[in-house]
């Protein structure tokens, strides 16, 4: 079997200033993931959740989160992993942000509590 290439699809190779959702990848992934890379201080999403694990691989910055009652910091190299069903949010920090959000579903499934 060959590997699947899957190409940015606003043709740049730099990885800056770049999200872009994917969904049922080929090859059977079966998790779905969001890459975000963002110069910008104060953004994410609201509150929500969702029925299975994320998983954020932090490569570049920091962010705020909110999970559950707890905030925590997350920087560059570090992994942090929300529960399945657990309400969760972030804002990127000063320095921006680049990660990949890792859903252990082959589809986004997202409930928003605000």
């Amino acid at each position: 079997m060959k590997p699947i290439v899957i190409e940015r699809p606003d043709g740049r190779d730099d990885g800056e200033d770049w999200t872009e959702n994917y969904e049922l990848l080929p090859g059977a992934g079966n998790v779905s993931i969001i890459l975000e890379s963002t110069s910008q201080a104060g953004v994410g999403p609201r509150l929500h959740q969702h029925p299975y694990a994320e998983t954020f691989v932090i490569r570049r910055g920091s962010a705020t989160f909110t999970v559950g009652d707890d905030k925590v910091e997350a920087h560059a190299g570090q992994v942090l992993v929300v529960p399945a069903y657990t309400p969760h949010k972030f804002s990127t920090g000063a320095g921006g942000y680049e990660a990949v959000h890792i859903h252990a579903n082959a589809r986004f499934v997202t409930e928003w509590l605000e």
